[in-house]
């Protein structure tokens, strides 16, 4: 049996510019990810909510709110 390789990914090893472009787009996913997940559920209906247990004032809530924000 061979022995896998693990691939560590240390940020704070990389050149000053390039750790601010990663957290840059590291914060652009995030906010896409966000995004796309106030959205979906701003389209649920009462039964997808309630079996996800939210009910819908929140979920409008939470639809509204704008993605940068957490």
């Amino acid at each position: 049996m061979s022995s896998a390789n693990t691939v560590v990914f240390r940020p704070a090893a990389l050149p000053p510019l390039s750790r601010m472009v990663l957290a840059v787009a590291t914060l652009v996913v995030t906010w896409e990810i966000r995004n796309r997940s106030r959205k979906g559920l701003g389209q649920l209906d009462a039964r997808l909510l309630h079996d996800i247990g939210v009910d819908a004032l929140t979920a409008q809530d939470q639809a509204q709110r704008p993605f940068w924000r957490a």
